[in-house]
């Protein structure tokens, strides 16, 4: 598994350090950052330009790719211990679930839940979270409607943002607690609306109808923490 660009690279050096294989460098560093990295008992290979954007693909690596060890989604009984879990549903944007990811890990999440996406690859992932789905407990479930009834025979309150939810900020919350979130441009389906307990929506100050998923999540969870 390749991760690349400084910050998400820079992140699993300080955090998980066993799980990097090799450091690729692609630029010159100054040797106290260079002798830092060297102490740290992995190995490191120099590489061209050329060679690192062929590694990429074209990706904006600035430098620095890592060889890390397989990342494996934990399996869905792990939610029954959590009490605050979010489910992504048939989000593919990979910069939204990236900023979801972080916005989690910082708001106290237990657990994302990845829905609705046939093989999600966790490389991009991690890139587009900063590293952060690196501590992030993820499980992988196809279909939605599995996990909401695991949920629910968990003791879950299930609420899920739609348009015309009730007021975030009138809503309480329960001990346990999951936040479904749907596709960038369709939402939730009328299906998963129906299996939900309470739909939630964030009151616009202005006539706009709606937030990108990534920022709408993120206050989401922060109400519901």
């Amino acid at each position: 598994m390749l991760i690349y660009g400084k910050q998400p690279v820079y992140y699993a050096i300080e955090r998980h350090k066993d799980r990097i294989k090799t450091l690729y460098l692609a630029k010159e560093l100054d040797k106290k950052e260079y002798s830092h990295l060297m102490k740290m008992g992995f190995e490191i290979k120099r590489i061209p330009e050329k060679a690192a954007q062929s590694m990429v693909k074209g990706g904006n690596h600035q430098g620095f790719i890592a060889e890390i060890s397989q990342i494996v989604p934990y399996a869905s009984p792990f939610l029954k211990k959590c009490d605050f879990v979010v489910i992504l549903n048939s989000i593919t944007d990979m910069g939204n679930i990236g900023s979801l990811i972080r916005s989690a890990y910082a708001l106290g999440v237990d657990a994302i839940v990845i829905s609705g996406i046939k093989e999600p690859s966790l490389e991009p992932m991690i890139r587009t979270s900063s590293g952060a789905a690196l501590d992030m407990p993820l499980v992988i479930i196809h279909n939605i409607h599995d996990v909401l009834h695991e949920l629910k025979q968990s003791g879950f309150q299930i609420y899920g943002a739609v348009m015309d939810g009730q007021d975030i900020r009138e809503t309480t919350f329960s001990s346990k607690r999951a936040l479904v979130l749907g596709n960038e441009g369709e939402g939730l389906s009328g299906r998963v609306q129906k299996s939900l307990d309470i739909g939630i929506s964030i009151p616009m100050a202005h006539d706009f109808d709606s937030l990108n998923v990534g920022v709408a999540g993120a206050i989401l969870m922060e109400r519901m923490r």
